[in-house]
């Protein structure tokens, strides 16, 4: 058998699958009901223990390492992140067009440890009212590690490239900070037919020469990116259209005067409603993120660009008059939602509007 264990001391005894060892790391849930591939190689899950609330998990397998233009098609990134999985059954038995494995298997390649046999209903309800934890799994007849948050490393260091990547396209050059992309908002902007230059989290694009900037996801807390934030002040200065995402609507807003802040338990799913300020549309959206932008010390020049309709926090910024916007949500959304991967093309029609005033 194996336990988990709350730092407010809830013991939570289950069944161990995939890597045999202990771990710890933040807890946190995610209320999708598919996509664990794409949810375990998302990067801003770094350090943390996944408990996935849909109650069977493993039953479509894992699709192979098939690579797309120059991607693994069916990952966010090259590896798994999470530092533990926790499901309430797990099934060893798949059956999927494009599986070519179980999911303890791929797990245990990557020796990343899962508990099954728990009650995540509870579980998830427990961290929706105390907010999120830190936890420790471990088998039974090993040593307890010791407790970590993985707030306090510099997370996005460990998930950023550590050189340049170029990806070909047209003349519009645009510059992508890799705070611990996924690859799917790489695969957004490639199918605009742009070139992208994917960057290091603390390279200087300042002296680069691009067309437009975006500023991916990642974990932890935005604080950490002083760097990022630095440059993204001159890049601000420069003036060419600039997007966030996820964290980087938190390094954007920080740029541009905003503070940001620890959520109770985070946004994390398929399945979170967010409201386009100064219209009725409201959008479905996935989500991956612990810490918020508090848009009530914005500077004059900008104003919140979406909101959550669940807790009414910030959803993203854009500025009033410049070709600057950013997400908290994901438009790239891989498995899904889809429904706002139109703001790749807005960003896009900034590019091109702001080189032809350029010239």
């Amino acid at each position: 058998m194996a336990q988990l264990l709350l730092d407010d001391g809830t013991r939570i005894t289950g069944k161990p699958f995939a890597a045999l060892r202990s771990v710890a790391g933040e807890v946190v849930f995610n209320t999708a009901m598919t996509g664990y591939p794409e949810s375990l190689t998302d990067p801003s899950y770094k350090g943390q223990i996944l408990v996935l609330t849909y109650p069977l998990i493993g039953n479509y397998g894992v699709p192979g390492r098939t690579i797309r233009e120059h991607l693994p098609r069916d990952f966010e990134s090259d590896r798994i992140h999470i530092s533990a999985l926790v499901t309430s059954t797990y099934s060893a038995e798949y059956s999927h067009w494009n599986a070519l494995g179980n999911l303890s298997d791929w797990l245990l390649e990557h020796n990343v440890p899962g508990i099954c046999g728990i009650d995540t209903r509870a579980l998830t309800k427990r961290l929706r009212e105390h907010g999120t934890m830190l936890g420790k799994l471990f088998q039974e007849d090993e040593k307890e590690v010791d407790f970590y948050d993985p707030n306090k490393d510099n997370l996005v260091d460990l998930v950023s490239v550590k050189e340049k990547i170029t990806y070909p396209g047209n003349d519009n050059r645009i510059i992508l900070v890799d705070c611990g992309v996924k690859n799917n908002i790489i695969r957004c902007l490639m199918d605009t037919g742009a070139t992208v230059i994917r960057v290091p989290w603390d390279y200087d694009f300042t002296q680069d020469d691009y067309d437009g900037l975006v500023v991916s996801n990642g974990p932890g807390d935005p604080q950490v990116c002083r760097e990022t934030i630095r440059n993204l002040e001159t890049a601000i200065k420069i003036g060419k259209p600039i997007f966030g995402i996820c964290l980087g609507n938190q390094l954007l807003a920080s740029a541009a005067g905003a503070s940001t802040f620890k959520l109770k338990y985070g946004h994390r799913g398929y399945n979170q409603p967010v409201l386009q300020v100064g219209t009725n549309k409201a959008y479905i959206t996935s989500q991956n993120h612990g810490f918020a932008v508090d848009d009530s010390n914005l500077g004059a020049d900008w104003e919140p660009f979406f909101i959550n309709l669940n807790d009414g926090t910030n959803e993203g910024i854009r500025h009033k008059t410049k070709p600057f916007f950013s997400t908290q949500f994901h438009p790239e959304a891989s498995g899904g939602p889809t429904d706002t991967r139109f703001l790749f093309n807005d960003f896009m029609n900034l590019v091109k509007e702001h080189k032809m005033i350029r010239r």
